[in-house]
């Protein structure tokens, strides 16, 4: 996700302190993570200014329609929406009773969807058929010009925007959710950082961090103000606990998850650049990764295509 400008940077530094033109001065470079992953995010870029951002020579293996076969083990048969969205939850979730038993299990697992909106769709899903009480967290909306508030407050609440908490937010005891912000990373509370719900109070959730180092440890997350974009055309603050339920979440805020089984809705293609690679890759097996693909879909001799921008 680095940008290449970032690493010609650092080159041409490193030649001129060192005064030598080898590449980065003749000093031994170990660049870490994978190169696969989604492109590096240009604000309002084109698809082209987002690809010249990127690492790597773009060849892909996709055919000319920029398709890419799906192996037939992993596909999950379409029938209907609603027969194959279940196969899919089930073949993840088989029996959501034993996961409340062993919490930590359920985070070894998740949905990945190319958008929030198929997101949304199946953690409603999953969190209703979770046992125990819930618990409603609604979130305080202001424009960020203050006399656009007494008009805009109702619709502000129907707005989603990329890394904002939902602006009604249902959580139960051993549910599993995902952080959304950077809090405190020197004790584990990053963007990313996947916990299980244990205290529902009205205003803080008390959560055990379910992953890394700090697994098993006990955090407190309260309400934050949590601003969009200022070049969103509706700029305004959410205050919300930043956190959203993650047995299903997007095919982005997946990258740097390792996960032992995957499932992943296409109700529509993935519509950028490594998605589908960063999708089939969070498992560590292919035999644990299960793949819906919604019609319309491209099928010859009994395999499946679908989209793979490139």
């Amino acid at each position: 996700m680095v940008d290449k400008s970032v690493i010609q940077v650092l080159d041409y530094l490193l030649q001129e302190l060192c005064e030598n033109k080898q590449p980065f001065g003749g000093k031994l470079v170990v660049l870490g993570g994978d190169f696969r992953q989604v492109l590096p995010v240009v604000p309002r870029g084109s698809k082209k200014e987002h690809i010249e951002a990127k690492i790597g020579n773009g060849n892909e293996p996709t055919n000319s329609k920029e398709e890419v076969q799906i192996p037939r083990p992993i596909i999950i048969p379409y029938t209907s929406i609603e027969e194959s969205l279940e196969r899919l939850i089930t073949s993840i979730y088989p029996d959501l009773s034993l996961f409340e038993r062993s919490p930590f299990e359920m985070t070894k697992r998740s949905i990945l969807c190319p958008k929030n909106e198929f997101v949304d769709d199946i953690n409603s899903k999953l969190i209703e058929r979770f046992s125990g009480s819930e618990m409603t967290y609604i979130s305080d909306d202001r424009a960020k010009n203050a006399r656009d508030q007494g008009d805009y407050v109702d619709y502000l609440n129907t707005l989603e925007r990329k890394g904002l908490p939902q602006h009604k937010l249902i959580l139960k005891k051993n549910s599993p959710i995902i952080l959304l912000r950077n809090i405190n990373p020197i004790e584990g509370l990053c963007n990313g950082t996947r916990l299980i719900c244990k205290d529902l109070l009205p205003n803080v959730i008390g959560a055990l961090i379910a992953t890394g180092q700090y697994r098993g440890k006990h955090v407190w997350i309260s309400r934050i103000s949590l601003e969009t974009n200022p070049t969103d055309t509706k700029y305004f603050v959410r205050m919300q606990i930043p956190v959203r339920l993650c047995f299903a979440m997007t095919i982005n805020k997946s990258q740097g998850q390792t996960l032992d089984y995957v499932g992943l809705y296409l109700k529509q293609p993935v519509f950028f650049h490594e998605q589908l690679y960063v999708g089939l890759s969070r498992a560590k097996t292919r035999r644990n990764v299960k793949v819906l693909i919604v019609p319309p879909t491209y099928i010859d001799q009994g395999t499946e295509y679908t989209t793979n921008v490139v």
